[in-house]
């Protein structure tokens, strides 16, 4: 796997948006069509209002590809669940500044496991929350829908905390990187870019392209 930095473009398919009965070659697929990442969405049904699958999937997803695996935690408890997501293979472990534990100490136990780590924020989260985690992370998620459900339209409200996370970047001398999911397309995916996101998560505008790479090539270089 190739080491990305703030300064790449990444492209990382929503695993969310593919076919579950066939996750080993749709995850083959997004990487034959130039994926960098892939982002898998976990979901609890009580931090957000949907379920979708555990560290088992991580871990088939993992054993059946080499690819980065960008594990999104949208769970209420993400320090109980840690280890788990840890062994299963995730590269990268994002959990949210809203949920119910130690941001400062969970950030601690998944860069001490080897992990790189990610915070996320929802849209209606001021950006200043994440402000006193900024030097412990390697990326920083800024939620473009209400998390929950893939289809989303884009909320063009978000851009000025990316905008900030940008700057707060540069003023500090960090690296991390600014990730956006919801509602990625290339037209929003432009918006996000100019902003100061690198790194782009696409469900339906990927798994759901006429032809895959090509959409993600065009987003690549929007």
């Amino acid at each position: 796997m190739i080491r990305r930095t703030h300064q790449d473009r990444v492209i990382a398919p929503s695993l969310l948006a593919a076919n579950f009965g066939r996750i080993q070659e749709e995850t083959t697929r997004a990487i034959r069509a130039g994926a960098d990442w892939m982002h898998l969405d976990v979901m609890d049904g009580h931090f957000v209002d949907n379920i979708s699958f555990g560290p088992a999937v991580v871990q088939a997803v993992h054993e059946s590809n080499d690819v980065f695996l960008d594990v999104h935690l949208m769970i209420s408890r993400p320090d109980h669940y840690l280890s788990r997501f840890i062994a299963a293979g995730s590269d990268l472990i994002t959990v949210h500044v809203e949920a119910d534990h130690d941001v400062s100490e969970t950030l601690r136990r998944i860069r001490e496991a080897g992990c790189q780590a990610g915070l996320a924020l929802n849209p209606a989260t001021s950006i200043s929350a994440v402000e006193p985690f900024l030097g412990q992370i390697d990326l920083l998620l800024c939620m473009t829908v209400v998390p929950g459900f893939g289809g989303q339209s884009f909320m063009p409200e978000v851009l000025p905390k990316i905008e900030q996370a940008a700057r707060w970047r540069e003023e500090r001398g960090l690296s991390y990187h600014i990730e956006v999911d919801g509602g990625i397309t290339l037209a929003t995916a432009e918006l996000a870019s100019r902003a100061g996101a690198n790194v782009l998560v696409a469900g339906s505008s990927t798994f759901g392209a006429a032809d895959m790479a090509a959409a993600i090539s065009a987003m690549r270089n929007c």
